[in-house]
């Protein structure tokens, strides 16, 4: 039985198969679930109670009367069991069925029941379902704006959709309970609402009244005096077709909701606000469709207000199916967690509502295009598979918390998401807008960053403000003892320390190797010892300089080491000793660095040379890695938030030489690439010779982007030249 106290951390695989044209999107596939054996033991080590697991119909069955093989689902759902996590079956999620049926017939309800019956004969002792996921969602997906198939575009086909889903939903129901009487529906839907403008507001009210149609429909609760019932009738379905659903209804033992930063909109008649592609209408008027967290809109929003309307018109149990924020690592956190504290309060006021789930356990490919092509973008969930295993996030650490109701302490959580800043605004209206910080960051525990290294720190005071963590500069330092180190971290009382203490001249290194290994490795050494004292994380840095540049392919964080010069040593001896006596600490190995918070760096000169009129030599022999220090930050916050510990590398994808590199830069800032000469490296006869290959690959998942689109960031930044596809810090 299922209980409404305390509160429950589900969980969810995004399991979407999609059609679009002849081909099915199945972000299982992509994920690699089908290939590993260790995924529901991991999930199962959250703690858990329920999983939404996809039992699709599409992969099961995607020809017809095909004999099934059943045996990975099977042997995931056996084991889900013995880990005391009840499954919830997903058959459709996002799809239209096989090509063997389709909306418009009758046989994609009538396959969805049929399946649904193999499904319980087959698992008998499953006691959760989920027929069709998000029926209302993919109902506009598939025949309103034609995204997916049957990818029409009007109306009549969003509703013809929309009926089918529901129906099938119905049917597959009762085949279910005619094995499994004691079976139980967990229906899911979009959490929406549109709110407008005045003039609007006649959009507004349609659309919000519409937002509820597939759980009128399966609840048996439109009838015909209602708006929807009326409206359908007057588009052309028949009465008949509608009284099903009062006939044959089935109420859902939960209601499940899915709440994203995108589900609430607002309407605006005034276009010259907002750019063109938000532009949109409904024949009557033009309008603007954009997020209501983006403008300065009065009234109260939100889960909370979403989810006790919900309540009052149905009366029935109610669960947040999906939470999940494609965003940095902090916001992930601080968007769960709120939406616990919501959950809870609603719970406290009265609201039975069961279970928050955390979404895309796995991750997601695609959704910024909607998932209209294979593989696209990768949103990391609670684990991230960018290295193709299962790496844990900060997620974890948060939902095992959580899931044994306890309370969940993190300095970040401190703070406000950006959804609930200034920030947020991206369409002003003439009104001053100001929203009180009731959770200030400069009154939480911060980051403190120690050292002179320039570029790197004003990043981390840039980026740090952006992502709402208090940080703290203190670049007053050189080698201290151990006392001081602690005398620091007492008056700062940092949960995380940022060593930028670095003796980087190569050419002075080798003139003077012990003020080097002083610098880099004693000072390290001291602050690590301080650091295990007080139980906070530490990040240093290392380069590719570790390693002798003779390797072909891309140096990874598990070969071994040969420095050539005394630099290089320092690094590795600092390294070995960290990783001794404080296996803690996070050792971030880096490629050529450059930044646009530094007014000397190397692509500087090579711009304002080659502006000048003037040759630029390079080597077109070397092999390099680049590391953007905007993108270095973002990464290193990610993943020291997420306790990732020992060595990393952190270089933005793609090698290239310096002669590249150069000619790269003049290009995307539109100036003389003739002027860049590519060299064989020992021409240039440097003091301390570049290896022949110094690129660095993390098989670790740590993936910076495509060096290229980090210079033209740096370009755009440093204002060397206008760029039409402006990318974000």
């Amino acid at each position: 039985m299922l209980t409404q106290r305390p509160l429950e951390i589900w969980g969810g695989i995004e399991g979407t198969i999609n059609r679009v044209g002849d081909n099915y999107i199945d972000q299982s596939e992509f994920s690699g679930h089908y290939n590993r054996e260790t995924d529901i033991d991991l999930i199962a080590s959250l703690g858990i109670k329920m999983l939404r697991y996809p039992v699709l119909w599409e992969k099961h069955q995607p020809k017809k009367d095909t004999e099934i093989d059943w045996s990975f689902t099977e042997r995931n759902l056996l084991r889900l069991k013995k880990l005391n996590v009840e499954p919830i079956a997903g058959l459709v999620h996002h799809g239209s069925g096989p090509t063997f049926v389709n909306f418009f017939d009758g046989s994609f309800e009538q396959g969805v029941a049929d399946y649904a019956k193999l499904v319980a004969k087959k698992f008998p002792w499953l006691e959760y379902y989920t027929p069709v996921n998000e029926p209302l969602t993919t109902a506009r997906f598939c025949g309103l704006y034609g995204h997916w198939y049957p990818h029409k575009k009007d109306a009549y086909s969003f509703y013809r959709v929309l009926l089918s889903e529901c129906k099938a939903t119905i049917m597959a129901m009762e085949a279910i309970r005619e094995v499994n009487p004691n079976a139980k529906l967990i229906q899911t839907e979009d959490l929406g609402k549109v709110y407008s403008t005045p003039l609007l507001k006649y959009q507004a009210d349609f659309e919000n009244e519409r937002r509820w149609l597939s759980y009128d429909l399966i609840t048996g609760t439109l009838t015909p005096d209602k708006t929807m019932y009326k409206f359908l009738t007057g588009m052309g379905f028949k009465n008949q077709e509608l009284d099903y659903f009062l006939e044959n209804h089935c109420k859902p033992d939960i209601v499940g909701f899915n709440y994203y930063i995108t589900s609430e909109r607002y309407l605006d008649e005034n276009l010259q606000k907002y750019p063109q592609h938000v532009h949109g209408g409904n024949g009557r008027h033009q309008y603007a469709d954009v997020e209501v967290v983006r403008v300065p809109y009065q009234q109260k929003t939100g889960p909370s207000v979403l989810l006790k309307e919900a309540w009052e018109r149905y009366k029935l149990p109610l669960a947040i199916t999906e939470c999940h924020l494609h965003c940095t690592r902090e916001e992930q956190m601080r968007w769960f967690h709120e939406m616990w504290e919501t959950a809870n309060q609603l719970q406290a006021n009265g609201v039975d509502i069961r279970a928050l789930t955390a979404w895309a356990i796995l991750g997601t490919y695609g959704w910024n295009k909607l998932v209209t092509k294979p593989w696209g973008l990768y949103e990391p969930g609670v684990f991230n598979l960018r290295s193709g295993k299962p790496r844990p996030t900060a997620m974890v650490k948060l939902i095992r918390e959580l899931s044994k109701n306890k309370v969940y302490q993190q300095p970040v959580l401190k703070t406000f998401g950006w959804w609930k800043q200034e920030k947020r605004i991206a369409y002003p209206d003439a009104n001053v807008f100001r929203i009180n910080n009731l959770k200030p960051v400069s009154h939480s525990q911060p980051v403190l960053v120690l050292g002179k290294f320039a570029s790197i720190e004003t990043a981390y005071e840039k980026i740090c403000a952006d992502r709402s963590i208090h940080c703290v500069v203190h670049n007053q330092i050189g080698l201290v003892n151990q006392v001081e180190f602690e005398k620091l971290i007492r008056d700062i009382n940092p949960w995380a320390i940022i060593n930028l203490q670095e003796y980087a001249d190569l050419e002075l290194a080798e003139q003077n190797p012990e003020n080097c290994f002083k610098i880099n490795t004693d000072t390290a050494l001291l602050l690590a010892e301080a650091c295990k004292k007080n139980a906070i994380k530490l990040v240093t840095f290392s380069s590719a300089s570790v390693f002798n540049g003779e390797k072909e392919e891309a140096y990874l964080e598990t070969d071994a080491v040969s420095p050539r010069n005394i630099f290089g040593q320092s690094k590795v001896k600092t390294e070995e000793m960290l990783l001794q006596h404080f296996p803690e600490t996070l050792i971030v190995r880096v490629g050529k660095l450059f930044s646009p918070w530094e007014s000397s760096g190397f692509i500087s000169k090579i711009l304002n040379r080659i502006k000048e009129g003037r040759t630029v030599e390079a080597a077109n022999d070397n092999l390099i890695s680049l590391t953007y220090v905007p993108d270095l930050v973002h990464e290193t916050l990610n993943i020291l938030l997420d306790d990732e510990c020992g060595i990393v590398h952190a270089a933005n994808q793609g090698q290239t030489t310096d002669a590249n590199l150069a000619r790269k830069a003049a290009q995307f800032a539109r100036l003389n690439d003739s002027l860049v000469k590519g060299v064989p490296a020992a021409k240039l006869q440097q003091k301390i010779p570049a290896p022949q290959n110094a690129t660095l690959q993390s098989e670790k998942g740590v993936l910076l982007p495509e060096f290229e689109s980090a210079l033209k960031h740096y370009l755009e930044i440093t204002d060397q030249v206008f760029l039409a596809d402006k990318i974000a810090v």
